[in-house]
């Protein structure tokens, strides 16, 4: 803006600032009605010795205004000490001469500011439309992304938590996916900047309605901190075309995500192989090698459904399209056997997603490989091996089917009705109990076991006293008329519990 008539004192190389608006102030501290990007002008009122131009232009540095226009009619020229207080912090310094009053300059910076955000909004319609008319069914992400990325030039990708590139402008470099879902998980506050060989900014995708760990995340080249509010207005619009598209992906509600629902369910009630199998060739499980299945429970956190999205994304590098059902509060999970560590590939997933798992706790159990005609015992397997988990420390806990003993699979053959009248007997007592007394003599017995009656262990466990605790074992020989010093009553008790 030449026809104003200010002259540049010193800042050169900071040009590029954006000027957000314009203040007059002769407050010798005016950073705390400052925001950042403003144009301050000063008369230098406030200047009473040359120690004071230090004190004032470092106040607007820290408050980041973007620029300083000063003029003193007493003056021709404005102070030295000024001068290089604005050179020390690297403030654009403006000479305002005597002619032109502060009332003018704001004036006509307004006037361009007004026209300059009519145009920007423009601007902002004009892209989300080409935004919308980007989505068509079938097409995917990466039209639009191409379309922000080359055309407007913001770099950008949609990731998931564990680091998996669900679409991109660009290539991501490989080393650079895990640093934006590690900066995902931990950040405290969302948008973020992570920092790698460049800096990212980090935007969630759907914050209010899906947890972090379930949800997918926007990556974009550059700190959104120094981006105009055009930017930052074309990023939330991207996130809730994003959201569109990943609702339009998930599975639940489609042909495929049904009939996998239906073959989990076939499973737990022990169906027919003439059920099981044409359930198995659509979800395109058919496998000459055998099969996996995978229980999992979210504790204090994760809905059904999130647990689900999460299952999914853990088993991704196993099975591209496992077959997953939600059971209660479980989700079980088949998936075909492959050459990989199941168990192995789960836990490094589970130690990915641990950082954004919060007050939560994620436990799952991973079963053996078996044939068509044992999925059940498979189930129940990887059903045991997830309530072994629940005993170990840590967000995120796996256990493997060859951390179990193989009793696993002897109990999963027994008949139901010899199964319920085990059960029944041993533990109905305690249940029974507990419901009218809440005395948690259940989960007493069963830390007490999986702990082999370690006195102190257990009591620190169960965040209860020793004494305490010795009375509950007392109750529970007292309620079932068995003594836990007993190797044969530990092994029912224990069975029992197995049994459900």
């Amino acid at each position: 803006m030449s026809e104003l008539g200010l002259s540049l004192v010193t800042g050169r190389d900071e040009l590029e600032r954006r000027i957000r608006w314009v203040v007059t102030t002769d407050l010798l501290d005016p950073g705390r009605y400052l925001t950042g990007g403003e144009l301050v002008l000063t008369g230098l009122i406030w200047r009473q010795c040359p120690e004071d131009s230090d004190r004032f232009v470092r106040g607007l540095a820290h408050a980041r205004v973007s620029a300083l226009a000063a003029g003193d009619p007493r003056r021709a020229e404005l102070p030295a000490d000024l001068v290089e207080a604005c050179r020390k912090y690297g403030m654009p310094l403006f000479h305002v001469p005597d002619v032109l009053s502060f009332a003018d300059v704001t004036e006509q910076i307004a006037r361009r500011l007004s026209k300059d955000r009519a145009a920007d909004m423009t601007a902002v319609l004009d892209r989300h439309r080409r935004l919308v008319s980007g989505v068509t069914p079938g097409s995917g992400l990466n039209p639009v992304l191409h379309m922000l990325g080359h055309d407007l030039g913001m770099p950008c990708w949609v990731l998931t938590p564990a680091g998996r590139v669900v679409a991109g402008s660009h290539r991501l470099p490989e080393e650079t996916a895990p640093l934006l879902a590690r900066g995902f998980l931990t950040a405290r506050r969302m948008p973020c900047t992570v920092r790698g060989a460049e800096r990212y900014s980090v935007f969630p995708v759907d914050e209010q309605k899906t947890a972090r760990v379930a949800d997918w995340f926007l990556a974009f080249e550059g700190v959104c901190e120094d981006w105009p509010e055009e930017r930052l207005a074309l990023a939330g619009e991207l996130a809730a075309v994003v959201a569109l598209e990943r609702a339009r992906l998930d599975d639940r509600m489609r042909p495929e995500g049904r009939i996998a629902q239906e073959l989990i369910r076939f499973v737990l009630a022990d169906g027919r192989p003439s059920d099981i199998l044409p359930r198995l060739d659509v979800t395109g499980l058919v496998s000459e090698h055998g099969f996996v299945a995978v229980a999992a429970a979210s504790h204090n956190g994760l809905r059904p459904g999130e647990l689900r999205v999460v299952v999914k994304e853990i088993l991704n590098r196993s099975c591209a399209s496992p077959a997953v059902g939600v059971a209660g509060e479980e989700v079980i999970a088949l998936l075909p056997a492959s050459r990989s560590d199941v168990t192995a590939e789960v836990r490094e997933a589970v130690g990915t997603l641990a950082p954004g798992l919060g007050a939560s706790r994620l436990t799952i159990g991973v079963s053996g490989t078996v044939p068509m005609e044992g999925l059940r015992g498979a189930v129940e397997e990887a059903r045991y091996a997830r309530r072994i988990a629940e005993g170990r420390a840590g967000p995120g806990a796996v256990v493997g089917h060859d951390e179990l003993a193989t009793h696993v699979l002897l109990l999963a053959s027994v008949p139901d009705d010899v199964r319920d009248v085990f059960r029944v007997r041993l533990l109905d007592p305690l249940r029974g109990y507990d419901r009218v007394h809440r005395a948690d003599l259940v989960r007493t017995l069963e830390v007490f076991l999986l702990n082999s009656g370690a006195w102190r262990k257990c009591a620190e466990i169960l965040h209860i006293h020793v004494n305490t605790l010795r009375y509950r074992i007392r109750r529970i020989q007292d309620l079932t008329g068995r003594d836990l010093s007993r190797l044969e009553d530990r092994v029912d008790f224990f069975l029992a519990l197995r049994l459900g």
